[in-house]
Protein backbone atom coordinates (compact mmCIF):
# COMPACT_ATOMS: atom_id res chain seq x y z
CA UNK A 1 0.00 0.00 0.00
CA UNK A 2 1.03 3.68 -0.69
CA UNK A 3 0.80 6.63 1.83
CA UNK A 4 -3.13 6.99 0.23
CA UNK A 5 -4.00 3.44 1.09
CA UNK A 6 -3.57 2.05 -2.59
CA UNK A 7 -2.60 -1.07 -4.09
CA UNK A 8 0.66 -1.62 -5.84
CA UNK A 9 0.50 -4.40 -8.64
CA UNK A 10 3.35 -4.88 -10.97
CA UNK A 11 2.54 -5.64 -14.71
CA UNK A 12 5.20 -7.29 -17.66
CA UNK A 13 3.42 -7.25 -20.89
CA UNK A 14 4.51 -9.31 -23.93
CA UNK A 15 3.25 -9.61 -27.60
CA UNK A 16 4.49 -10.20 -30.91
CA UNK A 17 5.06 -7.10 -33.03
CA UNK A 18 2.63 -5.65 -34.30
CA UNK A 19 -0.03 -7.21 -31.66
CA UNK A 20 -0.59 -3.77 -30.09
CA UNK A 21 1.04 -4.18 -27.06
CA UNK A 22 2.18 -0.19 -27.12
CA UNK A 23 -1.33 0.92 -28.25
CA UNK A 24 -2.99 -1.36 -25.48
CA UNK A 25 -0.56 0.61 -22.60
CA UNK A 26 -1.36 3.56 -24.27
CA UNK A 27 -5.08 3.19 -24.18
CA UNK A 28 -4.71 2.20 -20.30
CA UNK A 29 -2.71 5.42 -19.82
CA UNK A 30 -5.51 7.70 -21.60
CA UNK A 31 -8.42 5.86 -20.07
CA UNK A 32 -6.78 6.47 -16.54
CA UNK A 33 -5.95 10.46 -17.26
CA UNK A 34 -2.29 9.04 -16.39
CA UNK A 35 -1.06 11.27 -19.97
CA UNK A 36 -0.36 14.82 -19.34
CA UNK A 37 -1.55 17.51 -21.53
CA UNK A 38 0.64 18.03 -23.88
CA UNK A 39 1.68 14.42 -23.88
CA UNK A 40 -2.03 13.76 -25.42
CA UNK A 41 -1.65 16.78 -27.90
CA UNK A 42 1.82 15.42 -29.19
CA UNK A 43 0.04 12.19 -30.01
CA UNK A 44 -3.21 13.93 -31.94
CA UNK A 45 -0.30 16.04 -33.84
CA UNK A 46 1.94 13.33 -34.89
CA UNK A 47 -1.73 10.90 -35.65
CA UNK A 48 -2.45 13.50 -37.61
CA UNK A 49 0.66 14.21 -39.80
CA UNK A 50 0.83 10.21 -40.11
CA UNK A 51 -2.64 10.48 -41.98
CA UNK A 52 -4.60 8.33 -39.31
CA UNK A 53 -8.21 8.96 -38.05
CA UNK A 54 -7.40 7.72 -35.01
CA UNK A 55 -5.46 8.83 -31.92
CA UNK A 56 -2.16 6.61 -32.73
CA UNK A 57 -1.76 5.51 -28.49
CA UNK A 58 1.50 3.53 -29.28
CA UNK A 59 3.37 7.02 -29.32
CA UNK A 60 2.37 7.70 -25.64
CA UNK A 61 4.94 4.74 -24.96
CA UNK A 62 7.73 3.62 -27.60
CA UNK A 63 9.92 6.33 -26.38
CA UNK A 64 13.10 5.65 -28.07
CA UNK A 65 13.52 7.42 -31.58
CA UNK A 66 14.53 3.94 -33.11
CA UNK A 67 11.38 2.04 -31.60
CA UNK A 68 9.51 5.20 -33.02
CA UNK A 69 10.82 4.42 -36.58
CA UNK A 70 10.52 1.02 -36.62
CA UNK A 71 6.90 1.23 -34.75
CA UNK A 72 8.91 -1.63 -32.70
CA UNK A 73 9.86 -2.20 -29.12
CA UNK A 74 13.54 -2.37 -28.26
CA UNK A 75 14.30 -1.40 -24.43
CA UNK A 76 12.24 -2.50 -21.22
CA UNK A 77 10.30 0.72 -20.04
CA UNK A 78 8.54 1.25 -17.16
CA UNK A 79 5.39 2.58 -17.38
CA UNK A 80 3.14 4.21 -14.20
CA UNK A 81 -0.39 4.81 -13.78
CA UNK A 82 -2.94 4.51 -11.18
CA UNK A 83 -7.00 4.95 -10.96
CA UNK A 84 -8.42 5.25 -7.15
CA UNK A 85 -7.70 2.06 -6.13
CA UNK A 86 -4.26 0.74 -7.49
CA UNK A 87 -0.98 1.93 -8.39
CA UNK A 88 0.29 -0.22 -11.78
CA UNK A 89 3.99 -0.04 -12.74
CA UNK A 90 3.95 -1.87 -15.95
CA UNK A 91 7.66 -3.64 -17.75
CA UNK A 92 6.86 -2.97 -21.74
CA UNK A 93 9.22 -5.60 -22.65
CA UNK A 94 10.04 -6.46 -26.39
CA UNK A 95 8.62 -9.63 -27.58
CA UNK A 96 11.46 -9.97 -30.23
CA UNK A 97 13.33 -13.34 -30.10
CA UNK A 98 16.49 -11.40 -30.40
CA UNK A 99 15.59 -9.16 -26.76
CA UNK A 100 14.65 -12.26 -24.79
CA UNK A 101 17.02 -11.17 -22.12
CA UNK A 102 14.99 -8.22 -22.22
CA UNK A 103 11.59 -9.30 -21.47
CA UNK A 104 13.48 -12.02 -18.58
CA UNK A 105 14.92 -9.34 -16.54
CA UNK A 106 11.99 -6.50 -17.52
CA UNK A 107 9.13 -9.69 -16.42
CA UNK A 108 11.65 -10.77 -13.38
CA UNK A 109 10.28 -8.18 -11.08
CA UNK A 110 6.56 -8.91 -11.89
CA UNK A 111 3.78 -10.02 -10.41
CA UNK A 112 1.57 -10.38 -13.21
CA UNK A 113 2.15 -10.97 -17.34
CA UNK A 114 -0.25 -9.84 -19.94
CA UNK A 115 0.32 -11.67 -23.20
CA UNK A 116 -1.30 -10.28 -26.31
CA UNK A 117 -2.35 -12.28 -29.33
CA UNK A 118 -3.46 -10.74 -32.27
CA UNK A 119 -6.93 -12.32 -32.77
CA UNK A 120 -6.09 -12.74 -36.83
CA UNK A 121 -3.12 -14.39 -36.38
CA UNK A 122 -4.16 -16.48 -33.14
CA UNK A 123 -1.31 -18.60 -30.83
CA UNK A 124 2.26 -18.48 -33.29
CA UNK A 125 5.14 -19.07 -32.65
CA UNK A 126 6.23 -16.04 -30.26
CA UNK A 127 3.06 -17.13 -27.97
CA UNK A 128 5.04 -20.35 -26.87
CA UNK A 129 8.29 -18.04 -25.56
CA UNK A 130 6.69 -14.89 -24.43
CA UNK A 131 4.10 -18.34 -21.72
CA UNK A 132 7.36 -20.14 -21.58
CA UNK A 133 9.19 -16.79 -19.75
CA UNK A 134 6.23 -16.41 -17.71
CA UNK A 135 5.66 -20.28 -16.97
CA UNK A 136 10.05 -19.99 -16.01
CA UNK A 137 9.24 -17.00 -14.05
CA UNK A 138 6.63 -18.61 -12.22
CA UNK A 139 4.23 -15.63 -12.82
CA UNK A 140 1.09 -17.24 -10.91
CA UNK A 141 -1.20 -14.31 -12.62
CA UNK A 142 -1.28 -14.48 -16.56
CA UNK A 143 -3.94 -12.75 -18.79
CA UNK A 144 -4.20 -13.82 -21.85
CA UNK A 145 -5.28 -10.40 -24.29
CA UNK A 146 -6.80 -11.12 -27.78
CA UNK A 147 -6.41 -8.21 -29.20
CA UNK A 148 -7.73 -6.40 -32.48
CA UNK A 149 -11.19 -7.85 -32.09
CA UNK A 150 -12.46 -5.46 -34.27
CA UNK A 151 -10.88 -6.60 -36.87
CA UNK A 152 -12.44 -10.19 -36.95
CA UNK A 153 -15.85 -8.68 -36.33
CA UNK A 154 -16.03 -9.41 -32.71
CA UNK A 155 -16.26 -13.16 -33.06
CA UNK A 156 -16.86 -15.10 -30.70
CA UNK A 157 -15.66 -18.41 -32.69
CA UNK A 158 -12.48 -16.73 -33.41
CA UNK A 159 -11.96 -16.08 -29.58
CA UNK A 160 -12.84 -19.61 -28.52
CA UNK A 161 -10.80 -21.09 -31.42
CA UNK A 162 -7.39 -19.30 -29.60
CA UNK A 163 -8.75 -20.02 -26.07
CA UNK A 164 -8.41 -23.82 -27.01
CA UNK A 165 -4.98 -23.23 -28.63
CA UNK A 166 -3.65 -21.63 -26.04
CA UNK A 167 -5.37 -24.38 -23.21
CA UNK A 168 -3.30 -26.76 -25.27
CA UNK A 169 0.21 -24.74 -24.69
CA UNK A 170 -1.01 -24.29 -20.97
CA UNK A 171 -1.08 -28.34 -20.73
CA UNK A 172 2.83 -28.02 -21.81
CA UNK A 173 3.51 -26.30 -18.32
CA UNK A 174 4.69 -27.47 -15.21
CA UNK A 175 3.43 -24.67 -13.16
CA UNK A 176 0.00 -26.05 -11.69
CA UNK A 177 -0.31 -22.43 -9.80
CA UNK A 178 -0.99 -20.34 -12.75
CA UNK A 179 -4.18 -18.23 -13.07
CA UNK A 180 -5.33 -17.81 -16.77
CA UNK A 181 -7.58 -15.76 -18.16
CA UNK A 182 -8.24 -14.91 -21.24
CA UNK A 183 -9.85 -11.14 -22.46
CA UNK A 184 -11.10 -10.36 -25.70
CA UNK A 185 -10.12 -6.67 -26.60
CA UNK A 186 -9.65 -4.08 -29.40
CA UNK A 187 -6.73 -1.70 -27.50
CA UNK A 188 -7.50 0.66 -30.51
CA UNK A 189 -11.33 1.45 -30.09
CA UNK A 190 -10.85 0.70 -25.94
CA UNK A 191 -13.48 -2.00 -26.45
CA UNK A 192 -13.04 -4.41 -22.61
CA UNK A 193 -9.75 -2.41 -21.84
CA UNK A 194 -11.72 -0.19 -19.18
CA UNK A 195 -15.25 -0.62 -20.39
CA UNK A 196 -17.49 -3.11 -21.52
CA UNK A 197 -17.72 -4.06 -25.19
CA UNK A 198 -20.78 -3.40 -26.63
CA UNK A 199 -19.65 -5.30 -29.39
CA UNK A 200 -19.38 -8.42 -27.52
CA UNK A 201 -22.44 -9.09 -25.60
CA UNK A 202 -21.15 -12.86 -25.41
CA UNK A 203 -17.96 -12.01 -22.88
CA UNK A 204 -19.20 -11.75 -19.63
CA UNK A 205 -15.94 -11.65 -17.78
CA UNK A 206 -14.18 -8.44 -15.93
CA UNK A 207 -12.55 -5.64 -18.43
CA UNK A 208 -8.97 -6.16 -18.17
CA UNK A 209 -8.56 -2.89 -15.94
CA UNK A 210 -11.17 -4.04 -13.58
CA UNK A 211 -9.58 -7.66 -13.77
CA UNK A 212 -6.12 -6.03 -12.77
CA UNK A 213 -8.31 -4.06 -9.60
CA UNK A 214 -9.28 -7.19 -8.41
CA UNK A 215 -5.97 -8.73 -7.57
CA UNK A 216 -4.89 -8.25 -4.02
CA UNK A 217 -0.91 -7.98 -3.71
CA UNK A 218 -1.33 -10.44 -0.78
CA UNK A 219 -1.76 -13.07 -3.20
CA UNK A 220 0.60 -12.19 -5.29
CA UNK A 221 3.44 -12.54 -2.84
CA UNK A 222 5.67 -15.31 -2.16
CA UNK A 223 4.43 -17.64 0.54
CA UNK A 224 7.79 -18.66 1.78
CA UNK A 225 9.34 -18.15 5.57
CA UNK A 226 10.52 -15.01 6.37
CA UNK A 227 13.90 -13.78 5.08
CA UNK A 228 15.85 -11.27 6.14
CA UNK A 229 19.44 -10.56 4.19
CA UNK A 230 21.34 -7.89 6.75
CA UNK A 231 22.44 -5.05 3.75
CA UNK A 232 24.16 -2.94 6.65
CA UNK A 233 25.07 -2.57 10.64
CA UNK A 234 24.07 0.58 11.90
CA UNK A 235 26.20 1.72 14.94
CA UNK A 236 25.09 5.53 15.62
CA UNK A 237 28.04 6.16 18.25
CA UNK A 238 26.21 9.12 19.33
CA UNK A 239 25.24 9.81 23.20
CA UNK A 240 21.99 8.87 22.96
CA UNK A 241 22.52 5.87 20.82
CA UNK A 242 25.78 4.59 22.18
CA UNK A 243 24.75 1.12 22.55
CA UNK A 244 22.38 0.49 19.86
CA UNK A 245 22.91 -1.99 17.04
CA UNK A 246 20.77 -2.44 14.49
CA UNK A 247 20.68 -4.47 11.41
CA UNK A 248 18.82 -2.98 8.45
CA UNK A 249 17.82 -4.60 5.00
CA UNK A 250 14.11 -5.54 3.39
CA UNK A 251 12.17 -8.46 4.48
CA UNK A 252 10.94 -11.47 2.22
CA UNK A 253 8.20 -14.15 2.69
CA UNK A 254 6.83 -13.72 5.71
CA UNK A 255 6.29 -11.74 8.45
CA UNK A 256 8.55 -10.91 11.82
CA UNK A 257 7.60 -9.63 15.11
CA UNK A 258 9.26 -8.45 18.15
CA UNK A 259 10.12 -11.63 20.41
CA UNK A 260 11.04 -14.09 17.39
CA UNK A 261 13.36 -16.62 18.00
CA UNK A 262 15.86 -16.12 14.89
CA UNK A 263 18.82 -17.57 13.73
CA UNK A 264 21.73 -15.58 11.95
CA UNK A 265 23.32 -17.40 8.74
CA UNK A 266 26.06 -18.29 8.58
CA UNK A 267 27.08 -18.92 11.68
CA UNK A 268 23.91 -20.29 13.11
CA UNK A 269 23.76 -18.34 16.18
CA UNK A 270 20.45 -17.60 18.09
CA UNK A 271 18.60 -14.53 19.55
CA UNK A 272 15.35 -13.08 19.94
CA UNK A 273 13.66 -9.88 18.02
CA UNK A 274 14.26 -7.25 20.48
CA UNK A 275 12.60 -4.45 18.54
CA UNK A 276 12.15 -3.32 15.11
CA UNK A 277 12.35 -0.22 13.63
CA UNK A 278 10.37 1.45 10.35
CA UNK A 279 12.39 5.37 10.04
CA UNK A 280 11.24 6.92 13.49
CA UNK A 281 8.86 4.16 14.44
CA UNK A 282 8.53 0.77 16.39
CA UNK A 283 6.89 -1.84 15.30
CA UNK A 284 5.53 -5.18 16.73
CA UNK A 285 5.06 -6.84 13.53
CA UNK A 286 7.22 -6.26 10.03
CA UNK A 287 5.28 -6.92 6.95
CA UNK A 288 7.21 -8.97 4.20
CA UNK A 289 8.70 -6.30 1.82
CA UNK A 290 9.00 -3.82 4.48
CA UNK A 291 12.56 -1.88 4.78
CA UNK A 292 13.18 -2.55 8.33
CA UNK A 293 16.21 -2.16 11.13
CA UNK A 294 16.10 -5.03 13.88
CA UNK A 295 17.79 -5.42 16.80
CA UNK A 296 18.44 -8.45 18.74
CA UNK A 297 18.53 -9.18 22.45
CA UNK A 298 21.68 -10.71 22.06
CA UNK A 299 25.26 -9.66 20.95
CA UNK A 300 26.05 -12.21 18.20
CA UNK A 301 28.00 -11.72 15.34
CA UNK A 302 25.78 -10.89 11.98
CA UNK A 303 27.32 -8.36 9.16
CA UNK A 304 26.50 -7.26 5.50
CA UNK A 305 25.32 -10.48 3.47
CA UNK A 306 24.62 -12.40 6.73
CA UNK A 307 20.65 -13.27 6.91
CA UNK A 308 18.72 -13.42 9.51
CA UNK A 309 15.59 -15.94 9.77
CA UNK A 310 13.10 -17.68 12.29
CA UNK A 311 15.08 -20.50 13.82
CA UNK A 312 13.69 -23.91 12.12
CA UNK A 313 13.04 -22.05 9.18
CA UNK A 314 16.46 -22.04 7.56
CA UNK A 315 17.20 -21.70 3.53
CA UNK A 316 19.26 -24.30 2.13
CA UNK A 317 23.01 -23.35 2.68
CA UNK A 318 25.38 -25.43 -0.15
CA UNK A 319 28.40 -24.65 -1.89
CA UNK A 320 27.21 -25.94 -5.59
CA UNK A 321 23.85 -25.28 -6.69
CA UNK A 322 21.95 -26.07 -10.27
CA UNK A 323 20.13 -23.55 -11.99
CA UNK A 324 18.16 -22.25 -14.81
CA UNK A 325 20.07 -19.17 -16.45
CA UNK A 326 19.08 -17.11 -19.33
CA UNK A 327 22.51 -15.30 -20.94
CA UNK A 328 22.23 -11.20 -21.07
CA UNK A 329 25.85 -11.09 -22.44
CA UNK A 330 27.74 -11.11 -25.56
CA UNK A 331 30.19 -13.22 -24.22
CA UNK A 332 29.10 -17.01 -24.13
CA UNK A 333 28.86 -18.80 -20.88
CA UNK A 334 31.31 -22.06 -21.02
CA UNK A 335 31.87 -24.71 -18.91
CA UNK A 336 34.94 -23.85 -16.56
CA UNK A 337 34.35 -19.91 -16.71
CA UNK A 338 34.57 -18.30 -13.08
CA UNK A 339 32.16 -15.56 -12.58
CA UNK A 340 31.05 -13.38 -9.37
CA UNK A 341 27.30 -14.65 -7.70
CA UNK A 342 25.56 -12.30 -6.93
CA UNK A 343 22.81 -13.26 -4.45
CA UNK A 344 20.88 -10.66 -2.82
CA UNK A 345 23.61 -8.71 -1.01
CA UNK A 346 26.07 -11.36 -1.15
CA UNK A 347 29.02 -11.89 -3.70
CA UNK A 348 30.36 -15.24 -3.96
CA UNK A 349 33.18 -16.58 -7.01
CA UNK A 350 31.61 -19.16 -9.09
CA UNK A 351 32.31 -21.28 -11.47
CA UNK A 352 30.60 -23.22 -14.38
CA UNK A 353 30.95 -27.13 -13.16
CA UNK A 354 28.27 -28.19 -16.56
CA UNK A 355 26.10 -27.21 -19.00
CA UNK A 356 23.46 -29.51 -18.62
CA UNK A 357 21.61 -28.71 -21.84
CA UNK A 358 19.76 -25.80 -23.64
CA UNK A 359 16.35 -25.61 -23.20
CA UNK A 360 13.70 -24.58 -26.43
CA UNK A 361 11.46 -21.82 -25.46
CA UNK A 362 8.89 -23.46 -27.37
CA UNK A 363 8.17 -26.55 -24.90
CA UNK A 364 9.79 -29.05 -27.17
CA UNK A 365 12.46 -29.87 -24.88
CA UNK A 366 16.14 -29.84 -24.54
CA UNK A 367 19.44 -30.07 -26.63
CA UNK A 368 23.07 -30.72 -25.38
CA UNK A 369 24.99 -27.65 -25.69
CA UNK A 370 29.00 -26.66 -24.74
CA UNK A 371 27.58 -22.99 -24.41
CA UNK A 372 25.13 -21.03 -23.99
CA UNK A 373 24.90 -17.96 -25.98
CA UNK A 374 23.29 -14.53 -26.08
CA UNK A 375 19.36 -14.80 -25.44
CA UNK A 376 19.82 -18.99 -24.80
CA UNK A 377 18.04 -20.33 -21.95
CA UNK A 378 19.83 -23.60 -19.82
CA UNK A 379 20.17 -25.63 -17.10
CA UNK A 380 23.79 -25.39 -15.39
CA UNK A 381 25.39 -26.14 -12.38
CA UNK A 382 27.78 -23.72 -10.45
CA UNK A 383 30.39 -24.87 -8.08
CA UNK A 384 30.71 -21.70 -5.42
CA UNK A 385 33.53 -20.91 -3.24
CA UNK A 386 31.09 -20.78 0.18
CA UNK A 387 27.78 -21.55 0.78
CA UNK A 388 25.00 -19.02 0.03
CA UNK A 389 21.66 -19.40 2.07
CA UNK A 390 19.02 -19.76 -0.67
CA UNK A 391 15.59 -21.20 -1.73
CA UNK A 392 13.88 -22.91 -4.55
CA UNK A 393 13.21 -19.93 -7.14
CA UNK A 394 9.79 -21.51 -7.08
CA UNK A 395 9.25 -21.24 -3.42
CA UNK A 396 11.12 -17.95 -3.18
CA UNK A 397 11.38 -14.89 -6.07
CA UNK A 398 13.64 -12.95 -3.76
CA UNK A 399 15.83 -16.16 -2.38
CA UNK A 400 16.12 -18.30 -5.27
CA UNK A 401 17.41 -15.93 -8.15
CA UNK A 402 21.04 -14.48 -8.51
CA UNK A 403 22.88 -12.86 -11.12
CA UNK A 404 26.70 -13.93 -13.13
CA UNK A 405 29.30 -10.95 -13.27
CA UNK A 406 32.08 -11.10 -15.32
CA UNK A 407 34.95 -10.94 -12.95
CA UNK A 408 37.49 -8.87 -15.56
CA UNK A 409 34.80 -6.43 -16.91
CA UNK A 410 32.14 -6.72 -13.88
CA UNK A 411 29.03 -6.87 -16.82
CA UNK A 412 26.02 -8.67 -15.92
CA UNK A 413 26.22 -12.34 -17.93
CA UNK A 414 23.60 -13.93 -16.59
CA UNK A 415 20.57 -13.77 -14.70
CA UNK A 416 19.48 -17.08 -12.55
CA UNK A 417 17.06 -19.17 -11.07
CA UNK A 418 17.70 -21.34 -8.30
CA UNK A 419 16.30 -25.20 -8.45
Amino acid sequence: MDIQGRKLIKIATAGSVDDGKSTLIGRLLYDTHSLTTDKIEAIERSSRQRGYDYLDFSLATDGLVAEREQGITIDVAHIYFNTDKTNFIVADTPGHVEYTRNMVTGASTSQVAIILIDARKGVIEQTYRHFFIANLLRMSHVVVAINKMDLVDYSEDVFLKIKADFDVLVGKSDFAEEQITFIPISALKGENVTRKSDHMPWYVGNTLLDHLEVLEPEDLQESTSARFPVQFVIRPKTEAYHDFRGFSGKLYGNSLQVGDRVTVLPSGNESTIKSIHFFDQELEVAAPGSSIVLTLADEVDCSRGDMIVKSGEAPSSEKSISATVCQVNNKALKVGGKYILQHGVNRVLAKVDQIEAKIHTDFSGTEEAEQLKLNDIGKVNLRLSKPIHFDSYYQSKSNGAFILIDEGTFDTVSVGFIE
